[in-house]
């Protein structure tokens, strides 16, 4: 498995405001925690991968005994910059008089207990992983991290940052870099490592909810509250409900997060943007997970969970991309046209990443486009009433050809939609009557000359249009080729 790069709970934006602060102390410190993250992570700059590593030892209670549940091991680094260092406190043992390793060894059995009682996963691997930490990790270290094997927490300035062991959510946040690391393996980088981030932000703030019991309407959706010193004029590091007013500090600066796709920040600083642009993903979730009402932990967090660790989710997944898999994982669940698929939906179309029903660019994102340069992969299969056409009949008949590739093989079928399976034939009346495919084939280029080529003719529709694969959403990318193998 290679290693993921280094996520640090406080973005290098603030560091860097702080680094030019009129306070010595408060300047020392953010600078030397600047160099320290940078040298980590240009010696951890591998991309993440779907691993396949061993099973955990079962746990070992202090008894000698074996059993579930979590497996501890909080360490202190004493002001050193080395890991694990002398191990305080193993699971089952009693509390230690170090209030930062209690702290730890409570975060940690928080997150275990929520992967394991709402996702039936068994630690962070899914494999009863085991669960480190380091506490006391150099001199006022301003920040904490998950280093792809275990989590590393600094003590803070003291003058604006507090022990960064305080906050549950942090201590979920940077488990949850594991947690993603074993599943999707997102690429900490542009909109893939906003992703990241912000699946990190949502499954530690269910951390807390689910240790509070809280539901959705009762959380505060903060990250980060118990760490900021009384002196910063801020509530959290971020604010998911409202992103861009968790703080409005002389030093810290103001929160520079974006609620929109319309403001998304497009700059080569932190990994391009990996926790600032998180803001519009966060936002998406607590928009859902209000909508469906509850625990937020229950229906939207299983919707994202069944993302996250599902198959279809891609290491250069984006906004849109993601968008489309939790429209269709709630449809999965829930229903199509369920309430709950419903309010995902419009959780993202909200916050611009998907276009709303029936307006202008129903089909695609709003906003920035494919993350890497390439296709917009998310784009789902228009659903009812998204279109501007009428859906043709079940005896239309639908040409389809593929053509192209390395080999030059050409598939061919021409079919009458009802002769198809009753859910591939309503998402080809809805594909359809939607402009989906003539904006697709508008908007491109032939950028690919070995790359299939789909043709796509329905008289009763009045369509005829040309698109390379690589352009094709991945849903009705998928739809063609159920199509053509049905034949």
């Amino acid at each position: 498995m290679t290693q993921m790069p280094q996520c640090t709970i406080v973005p290098p934006y603030i560091l860097e405001a702080l680094a030019a602060s009129d306070e010595p102390a408060v300047a020392k410190h953010a600078r030397e925690a600047l160099q320290h993250d940078e040298h980590l992570r240009s010696t951890r700059r591998t991309p993440t991968a779907r691993p396949t590593g061993r099973r955990a030892p079962r746990r070992e209670d202090a008894d000698g005994t074996h059993g579930t549940g979590p497996h501890r091991t909080i360490s202190d680094a004493k002001g050193t910059q080395t890991t694990p260092g002398t191990k305080m406190r193993a699971e089952g043992e009693p509390a230690s008089d170090d209030e930062a390793v209690n702290e730890a060894y409570d975060g940690l059995g928080a997150t275990w207990q929520l992967w394991s009682a709402a996702y039936s996963r068994d630690s962070l691997d899914g494999k009863g992983m085991p669960l480190l930490a380091t506490v006391h990790y150099g001199r006022n270290y301003d920040n904490a991290f998950w280093d792809g094997t275990q989590m590393v927490f600094g003590d803070g300035d003291g003058v604006i940052f507090e022990r960064f062991t305080r906050s549950v959510d942090v201590i979920g946040h940077e488990l949850a870099h594991g947690v993603t690391e074993h599943t999707a393996g997102l690429l900490y980088q542009g909109q893939s490592g906003a992703l990241n981030e912000s699946i990190s932000d949502v499954f530690g703030v269910l951390v807390k909810q689910h240790q509070l019991d809280q539901s959705a309407e009762q959380a505060d959706w903060l990250v980060g509250a118990d760490l900021l010193n009384p002196s910063v004029k801020g509530r959290a590091l971020r604010d998911m409900r409202n992103p861009g007013t968790a703080y409005d500090d002389p030093r810290l600066g103001k929160d520079p997060q974006p609620a929109h796709m319309d403001d998304f920040v497009d700059t080569d600083d932190d990994n391009g943007g990996v926790h600032i642009n998180s803001g519009i993903p966060n936002r998406a979730f607590v928009l859902a997970a209000l909508e469906i009402g509850g625990n937020a932990w229950e229906a939207a967090g299983s919707i994202w969970y069944a993302v996250v660790s599902g198959d279809g989710i891609r290491a250069d997944c984006d906004f849109a991309t993601f968008a489309g898999l939790t429209v269709t994982a709630a449809g999965s669940t829930h229903g199509d046209g369920s309430a709950e698929q419903a309010a995902v939906r419009s959780a993202w179309e909200q916050v611009g990443v998907l276009a709303p029903a029936g307006g202008p660019g129903d089909a695609g994102p709003a906003g920035a486009g494919g993350e890497t340069g390439g296709p917009d992969r998310s784009t789902p299969v228009p659903s009812p009433g998204e279109g501007h056409g009428q859906a043709p009949s079940a005896d239309a008949q639908v040409l389809l050809r593929r053509t192209g590739g390395f080999a030059g093989q050409v598939r061919e079928r021409q079919v009458a939609l009802g002769e198809l399976p009753e859910r591939d034939a309503k998402d080809w009346q809805h594909l359809l009557a939607a402009p989906t495919l003539q904006r697709i084939a508008a908007s491109t280029e032939r950028t690919h000359p070995d790359a299939y080529i789909y043709s796509v003719v329905c008289d009763e529709a009045g369509c005829n249009v040309t698109i390379q694969e690589p352009h094709l959403p991945e849903a009705i990318h998928s739809l063609f080729e159920r199509t053509l193998a049905d034949d």
